[in-house]
């Protein structure tokens, strides 16, 4: 794996995992009892944006290792992955 695929694979874990960290303790308006005029009711209180981000940069870090890992070692490949036998022909070049 080269350096700039190493870093589009950090970037993809890294939001993936902010997505999933965005709704986490998330107080909303409605819950709040303060609405302010022209927002919705769902929309975020408290969001804690740059507490989310800095732990989804150490919890991507963790993910990323062990992806870049994985592939950097060759302990699963592609053609693990193929569940039809679609690549078939000669093996991997050693």
């Amino acid at each position: 794996m080269g350096i700039v695929s190493g870093i589009v694979l950090y970037a993809v874990i890294w939001f993936m995992t902010f997505f999933v960290a965005l709704p986490l303790r998330l107080k909303t308006q409605g819950e709040a009892g303060e609405i302010v005029p022209g927002t919705h009711a769902g929309a975020p209180e408290v969001h804690q944006l740059k507490k989310k981000a800095l732990i989804t940069t150490f919890v991507a870090f963790a993910i990323w290792a062990v992806v870049a890992a994985i592939i950097i070692t060759g302990v699963i490949s592609v053609r693990d992955l193929d569940l039809f036998n679609r690549m078939s022909g000669p093996g991997p070049a050693i």
